[in-house]
């Protein structure tokens, strides 16, 4: 009677196997896509928080020094960032707004960066491209 109880439970048999297996790959393939869009979005809030930090930062450096930064790196050694962070490529691929004749304060003396913006051409979660963000 002891050897037959042994042969009775010696593992799973394929079948169950198979069905587990099919259950965690049908929850797999549900879990995948919310996954990959929640990646995005942490993506794209970071990319943005990005684009107003250097926007806010060009802005004070302005009212503080009563001239525009001519290039982000002016931005970096007076203090106001610690380093010139990616945009949405991953890239340092930053356009930046420019303009000799715009002025943001009274007591400004000369022009320069106003702004910036990415120079990625890819489409966010919102149907909008980056570069207009």
């Amino acid at each position: 009677m002891k050897t037959k109880l042994q042969c009775d439970s010696r593992g799973f048999t394929l079948i169950e196997m198979m069905v587990v297996i099919s259950v965690m790959v049908i929850l797999l393939a549900m879990a995948m896509p919310i996954y990959s869009h929640s990646i995005q979005r942490g993506r794209e809030e970071n990319f943005r928080r990005n684009l107003e930090t250097l926007n806010q930062a060009i802005y004070q450096y302005t009212m503080d020094k009563q001239k525009a930064p001519k290039s982000l790196d002016d931005l970096k050694s007076a203090g106001y960032i610690e380093m010139v962070p990616k945009d949405a490529t991953g890239k340092d691929s930053w356009e930046l707004e420019e303009d000799d004749k715009t002025i943001m304060s009274l007591m400004q003396t000369e022009g320069g960066i106003y702004g910036v913006h990415s120079g990625s051409s890819r489409v966010g979660s919102n149907g909008r491209p980056y570069s207009e963000w």
